[in-house]
């Protein structure tokens, strides 16, 4: 026999005890794209206690609508090789270009990264940083639905020795600190430079280049790299993407062992 509460009791008693295990972290993720995916992917997998926040219900970023809603992206040689270790077949196109299916690549990298170990939080939005002796110890969080209400709840925080943005374009916990933080961010100005056109061929480079830490503590990946320190979009091409998340884990991972 099923009892209503019962159901209830188990959802809350589950989620609460997930988020209470989840307040310290070695890495919190920030948006969660194919970028944010592949890193926490690769972080959790690696043995780091690894949260990722998703403001929307769903997880995957723009990747579920391919390029104008005709669900395929495109990858290139270099970065069809962590499709190939998650198991997302690709088919050749022309030499150099692969194609692959979005909802099957969104929705295995969602799943390879939690059976890593990733803990994910969606419907939960990060509002503010927090800082200690200039550099960012952790994130202020609110449910995404307060945030869309505008209604005035305060928030809940989380500590984390690492942060990652991968809140793509908006690039949103940078733009924080350069708004909140009296400090400036590893960009030639100081602030964050901001996106240019659709320029695919260097946007793919940039992004990989541009994978690195923004302020002590933090560091960028996917499309926020370029958005924070200044170069082009590149559209539905994904490599870069997944490169760039591959590579912020990279990072992060290097400096949690340098640390113990």
């Amino acid at each position: 026999m099923l009892e209503e509460i019962t159901i209830t009791k188990a959802i809350i008693n589950r989620y609460f005890e997930k988020l209470n295990e989840h307040l310290e972290l070695d890495a919190a993720i920030v948006g969660g794209g194919p970028a944010g995916l592949v890193c926490g992917y690769k972080l959790a997998k690696a043995g780091f206690k690894t949260a990722m926040f998703e403001r929307k219900l769903s997880i995957g970023g723009g990747m579920w609508g391919g390029g104008m809603m005709m669900n395929e992206i495109v990858v290139q040689d270099e970065a069809k090789r962590i499709l190939d270790e998650v198991g997302v077949a690709c088919r050749q196109f022309e030499p150099g270009y692969y194609t692959a299916d979005s909802v099957l690549c969104a929705s295995t990298l969602c799943s390879e990264a939690v059976k890593a170990g990733l803990t994910i939080f969606n419907l939960v939005s990060v509002e503010d940083v927090m800082v200690r002796e200039q550099r960012v110890t952790g994130l202020v969080i609110n449910w995404t639905a307060v945030e869309m209400g505008g209604l005035h709840v305060d928030p809940l925080t989380i500590r984390s020795r690492y942060t990652v943005d991968a809140t793509g374009h908006a690039a949103e916990v940078v733009r924080v600190i350069a708004r909140k933080v009296d400090a400036e961010l590893f960009t030639r100005t100081g602030e964050v430079v901001g996106e240019r056109s659709l320029w695919a061929e260097v946007a793919e480079h940039h992004t990989l280049a541009n994978t690195r830490e923004a302020f002590p503590g933090v560091f960028t990946a996917g499309m926020c790299c370029n958005a924070t320190f200044g170069s082009y979009r590149m559209g539905p091409v994904f490599g870069g993407m997944l490169l760039s998340g591959e590579k912020a884990a990279e990072l992060v991972a290097e400096r949690l062992r340098a640390q113990k």
